[in-house]
């Protein structure tokens, strides 16, 4: 019984969870590694923009400078409401990570060649934009047919489980 209540709690947190943006085209290109959550520096305009849903991860990418963590390249578009005083759309962004995860994140990308991407970015239960960043490694397009090979078996064997079922 107390699984149950466990849950449903579970599930009460993941629906104050509002969505803004999802990568789903980095789970094709890259075989991700390690998950990390990490918070975003913006400005006011920045975080209006993105209630409304207006921002776009698919060729964005988390670089190192000096010991700080930026997000590149992440186009969150103008609110048009702010006039004067708008953002630039492309300008690089702060993540706030600890300091152990940061160094994880930096070993990751000099000693092994990897990147790190953004998966989604999304609103927490408490109102704050969070970014789901991954340490990944780039896939070969042999990894991309497998991929692709794997996907369509798992569905076409759920479809025979369910009409036999």
């Amino acid at each position: 019984m107390s699984s149950k209540a466990g849950g449903a709690k579970a599930n009460r947190k993941q629906e104050g969870i509002k969505v803004v943006s999802d990568n789903r085209r980095a789970r094709y290109d890259y075989e991700i590694l390690q998950n990390f959550e990490a918070g975003i520096e913006l400005k006011g305009s920045e975080v209006k923009s993105l209630r409304v849903g207006h921002v776009n991860l698919a060729e964005s990418y988390a670089a190192m400078k000096g010991k700080e963590l930026f997000l590149i390249n992440t186009n969150i578009a103008e609110y048009r409401e702010a006039n004067q005083f708008n953002h630039e759309q492309k300008r690089p962004r702060k993540l706030l990570l600890n300091r152990k995860e940061i160094d994880r994140l930096a070993v990751g990308i000099l000693r092994e060649g990897l990147t790190i991407i953004p998966l989604k970015m999304f609103f927490n239960l408490r109102g704050r934009v969070k970014v789901d960043i991954a340490l990944a490694k780039g896939k070969k397009n042999i990894d991309k047919r497998e991929t692709i090979k794997n996907r369509d078996w798992d569905r076409e064997k759920s479809r025979v489980l369910r009409d036999r079922g």
